[in-house]
């Protein structure tokens, strides 16, 4: 299966950035073992529309325009299901084990998910109830990816509980 993150927005130099990009080639080394194919990470630019919600309507299209046809969408979203890293990776794993071919993981921008992009995904995932800035969610996703496929390879990086 192959995983593909899709953000709104670049960070070249912001430490976010730093951190997901250790954490996704981690995750990249251990989850091709793991029969995770592929890890991609597309960025599309930030709209400068006059609006928010003309602004979150125009990243919606250049975040769907990367999504590979019949890819199973996970937008981050604040309201979306809390999942614990090990029911996480259990997930992921069940996903992959059905033989779903893609999965796309959406964020947002600063004002995050077009309300339609948000509510026709497949599922939504949330790092708690929290607002979370857009570039730190990246980091985040890409650390919960690597940890759940070091739950999954038996790996010790993960310490917490087991369920």
């Amino acid at each position: 299966m192959r995983l593909i993150v899709v953000a709104v927005g670049r960070a070249r130099t912001a430490p976010e950035q730093t951190l997901c990009d250790l954490q996704w080639e981690r995750a990249t080394a251990l989850g091709r073992k793991l029969g995770f194919t592929k890890l991609d990470f597309a960025i599309v630019e930030t709209s400068h529309a006059g609006d928010v919600l003309a602004r979150m309507e125009e990243e919606a299209k250049r975040l769907t325009s990367r999504v590979p046809a019949g890819a199973r969408r996970i937008a981050l979203d604040e309201a979306g299901r809390s999942l614990s890293s090990a029911a996480f990776a259990k997930h992921l794993a069940q996903l992959r084990d059905r033989g779903e071919r893609d999965l796309a993981f959406l964020i947002g921008g600063p004002d995050g998910l077009a309300p339609e992009l948000r509510e026709n995904a497949e599922e939504r995932l949330a790092f708690g109830c929290q607002t979370w800035p857009h570039l730190l969610v990246r980091a985040m996703l890409a650390e919960q990816i690597y940890r759940a496929f070091a739950i999954l390879s038996g790996h010790p990086y993960h310490r917490g509980r087991a369920n």
